[in-house]
């Protein structure tokens, strides 16, 4: 898809499909509008209330309305007091979702009327255009959706400097493009994606990206003493699978290091999941998804960062040599964990990752993971838990999100959630009790990263949709991909 920016009035274009945005609480046209035969038409179906501007609406009016040659797509923005980079998004998710179901040479999408975030709102929507032009139906026999063969971002204001706009929407389409990798390999099947093959496939993509790789096999994995790593990949034929990616651009700038895990099925192990609640854990990978993605997205934007990430790759199955309750495994960094639920393997894998990644010296570490239903249960579907050990770097990532608009809380991880992973065989146990289990995951994870600061996101929420809704598809979401990157950048402006 062919994707730019032009910078002219809406009455020197003409394009078969022009997508415009109103606001909830619209009474007049979009200035862009205002003086052409549209314009006209908007005003009188806002006037009957026949035009809705919730954010997610979407009005189509068929037939040549000049600039468009084929049809209008009114879509909503939600309250103005309200529009955001996150409102942007997920309009232009629900705008792309409905215009790529079928195929169009051309649609043209006008920047909405923002106050001085023109160009952060110029890259949301195109990211949303991006990502909804893409389906979960990885494997439908044929497609239901079809990218545009090009896509115009038009800003009718000459308030906003072209160069700028450019950039803008550059920037869009390589954090949308990043996105979707993420879902997609999120939505991509168990059996088509065991760690080593998943390990292939990012070291592909990251080559072609211009990023270091370097992947671990099992033999690699043991002789570097990744205890919890074996452990849980014992129950499986498929072996696990390391993967390191490097991206060294910003001198003598501090590096910042991801963690994500990669638990490519989990069935639970012995500790076996109800069949209902293994159907969406092909998406126990998504924390290394977006680690590769962010990577990705980073190096084509040419930042000038230093920035690690770890894909640590397994699954969880119940073959004859499964960890079994009461087996003490010993992590990298020598301290030894009792299983008391197999199910519970994110946090044992995660430690050795962890263990490794500080053992680099990073400024910081942000690891991803997928990690535990008690945080879906504080938090719900749509929002991420956030645990850390130093308040700043935790600050800076709330402050990422709130810029993107996708939804991060912090939660306690206070020293007596300590006392609910004590063992009396060995130096931890792999979980807490009844109470505060996104906490006490959390705190397990902690006494892997030592002083170094750092932040963990439990995103099992956010990370999968179990249903589809006009500015969201069912399946993988990639969720954070955007914060991530966002938060690479403002690390340029602090330091």
């Amino acid at each position: 898809m062919n994707v730019q920016s032009i910078s002219r009035p809406l009455s020197a274009i003409e394009t078969p499909w022009l997508a415009l945005g109103i606001f909830e609480d619209a009474t007049e046209p979009p200035l862009a509008v205002r003086d052409l035969a549209l314009g006209e038409l908007i005003g009188r179906l806002l006037a009957s209330k026949d035009l809705a501007g919730g954010l997610g609406d979407l009005t189509p009016l068929l037939g040549p309305h000049a600039p468009a040659t084929d049809g209008v797509l009114v879509f909503g923005l939600g309250p103005q007091a309200r529009f955001d980079a996150g409102a942007a998004y997920a309009a232009g998710v629900a705008v792309g979702k409905r215009l790529a179901g079928k195929a169009r040479e051309a649609v043209s999408v006008v920047l909405p009327e923002s106050t001085g975030q023109a160009a952060l709102i110029a890259s949301a929507l195109v990211e949303g255009l991006i990502v909804g032009t893409q389906g979960p139906g990885l494997r439908k026999s044929e497609p239901s959706r079809h990218p545009f063969g090009s896509l115009q971002l038009i800003s009718p204001s000459s308030d906003v400097p072209e160069a700028d706009l450019a950039a803008a929407v550059k920037r869009g389409e390589i954090v949308g493009q990043a996105v979707n990798l993420a879902r997609e390999l999120t939505n991509t099947p168990p059996s088509e994606k065991p760690p080593t093959k998943l390990a292939a496939r990012a070291a592909e993509v990251a080559t072609a990206a211009g990023l270091g790789v370097t992947v671990w096999d099992e033999p690699k994995i043991r002789e570097e003493r990744f205890g919890g790593l074996l452990g849980v990949a014992a129950g499986s034929e498929e072996p696990p699978a390391f993967v390191l990616l490097d991206y060294r651009q910003g001198g003598d700038r501090p590096t910042l290091a991801l963690v994500g895990k990669g638990v490519t099925f989990d069935s639970g192990g012995l500790s076996l999941k109800p069949s209902a609640s293994m159907e969406d854990m092909k998406s126990d990978m998504t924390g290394a998804a977006v680690v590769l993605a962010t990577m990705i997205a980073v190096a084509q934007l040419k930042l000038p960062v230093n920035l690690v990430g770890s894909m640590i790759l397994t699954e969880n199955m119940t073959g004859g040599k499964a960890m079994k309750l009461g087996d003490v495994l010993s992590i990298r960094n020598g301290k030894s964990v009792e299983v008391l639920n197999t199910d519970a393997e994110g946090r044992l894998i995660l430690a050795d990752a962890l263990s490794y990644a500080v053992e680099q010296k990073p400024a910081r570490v942000l690891n991803l993971a997928t990690l535990t239903g008690a945080c879906m249960v504080a938090l719900g579907t749509k929002i991420a838990g956030l645990f850390s050990n130093d308040d700043p770097f935790a600050q800076e990532v709330l402050e990422a999100s709130r810029l993107t608009g996708e939804r991060v809380w912090r939660l306690p991880l206070d020293d007596d959630f300590k006392d609910a992973i004590k063992s009396q065989v060995a130096d931890l146990k792999n979980v807490g009790g009844k109470w505060g289990g996104a906490s006490t995951a959390a705190k397990f994870l902690e006494q892997f990263v030592g002083q170094t600061s750092w932040v963990h996101l439990d995103i099992a929420g956010p990370s999968w949709a179990d249903s589809d809704s006009a500015t969201r598809d069912a399946g993988g979401t990639g969720c954070f991909v955007r914060t991530l990157v966002a938060l690479v950048e403002a690390s340029l402006r602090t330091q």
